[in-house]
């Protein structure tokens, strides 16, 4: 089976773990301040703080920015579940707002009609590695005196109008996960991006049991925390893989552009898009088919052990997100989106041989001659 996404795993990642295993730090020591370090410098961020996946990662950027029981948020229906689920966890609302058929995110345009004295922040998602609009989210977020949260776990080492997302410049904090199908990997793991000294030391504090040492070496305990810690084995794969993003992201880049080329003749497909001012990083390789096909097409391609995938259901279609009341939108787009997308394979090692063969999959389930 050609599986729709895979790590990218070699001798130096190995070696670099077993040098943390034969030191003196497993949990929390020297690597994971190495890791934080090089996230930050990476993505143009002052200062970054690791946790141990990223869902752990946005509940900790929800509990910094000081969102609570009672706040509304603006998001994506169109993401995993951890991005609402934690928002629900510290007690505040998901508003789910429209999306767009270009590049599955956010529709910004329709921010501002969904805006009450409730709401507190926006939650713009990165779907698939193709950046949201920045700009327009932040002017917007400006104005009405919102934070900025970016759910960026898609989306290392892509790019908005020339600038990396992680760098904060539009939001006021940013997370990202390392999950192995995501284009580097610590196994499990995440780290949060911000430019904010406060948010800094108040994210530290609250990975670590909301326990500092004070200068006798002390614990105190000043508020309810968590042990959302990233280890140093983790921290010391994510270091290596940190070293090889470029060729990785170059990669990924390459075979979207194979997939173009293979299907751009292939009228029953709509292809996707990289938006004007964008630099994605593909995360994701998401096509859309009249609903008609795309459950029968799903089944026909994994007979031909074809690994593709469905991300995501709208958030509020879930069981759990209609019993608390959330399954009355009437979000056009989203349905669209739900009835008619396919996630195609794109992990880092796929040959150009692979994709010809999906492709041709695809055209000879449409009738065209291969």
């Amino acid at each position: 089976m050609i599986p729709y996404g895979h790590q990218t795993i070699d001798q130096k990642d190995i070696n670099s773990v077993l040098a943390v295993l034969q030191s003196d730090w497993l949990t929390q020591g020297p690597k994971v301040l190495e890791f934080e370090k090089a996230l930050a410098k990476y993505c143009g961020a002052k200062y970054a703080v690791s946790a141990c996946n990223g869902t752990a990662a946005l509940h900790l950027a929800y509990l910094a920015a000081g969102l609570k029981k009672g706040d509304e948020v603006i998001t994506t229906p169109n993401t995993f579940a951890a991005t609402t689920n934690m928002l629900l966890a510290v007690g505040a609302k998901p508003v789910f707002t429209e999306i767009r058929l270009d590049s599955y995110n956010l529709d910004e345009n329709q921010i501002e009609k969904l805006i009450n004295k409730k709401i507190k922040a926006i939650v713009p998602v990165h779907f698939a590695g193709q950046p949201a609009d920045l700009a327009k989210i932040k002017k917007i977020a400006k104005k009405h005196r919102l934070l900025v949260i970016e759910d960026a776990c898609h989306a290392l080492g892509a790019k908005y109008h020339g600038n990396k997302i992680g760098d904060c410049r539009y939001s006021d904090l940013a997370v990202f996960s390392f999950h192995p199908v995501k284009t580097i990997t610590t196994g499990e793991g995440g780290v949060i991006l911000t430019n904010n000294k406060k948010f800094y030391d108040q994210l530290i504090l609250l990975r670590n049991h909301g326990i500092y040492k004070d200068k006798n070496g002390k614990n105190v305990m000043v508020e309810l925390g968590y042990n959302y810690r990233l280890n140093d084995l983790a921290c010391a794969l994510g270091i290596s893989q940190l070293k090889k993003i470029k060729p990785i992201i170059s990669k990924k880049r390459q075979i979207a552009q194979w997939y173009n080329e293979e299907l751009k003749n292939v009228k029953e497909v709509i292809l996707p898009k990289e938006l004007k001012g964008n630099y994605s990083s593909w995360h994701l390789y998401i096509v859309r088919v009249d609903k008609k096909y795309r459950d029968l097409l799903a089944k026909y391609l994994k007979q031909k052990d074809i690994g593709v995938n469905f991300h995501y259901p709208a958030v509020y279609s879930y069981p759990y997100y209609q019993k608390l009341g959330f399954g009355k939108n009437n979000l056009k787009n989203s349905k669209i989106y739900h009835q008619t997308t396919l996630t195609l394979p794109l992990p880092p090692q796929l040959m150009k041989s692979q994709v010809k063969y999906i492709s041709n999959q695809i055209k000879f389930f449409f009738g065209y001659e291969v």
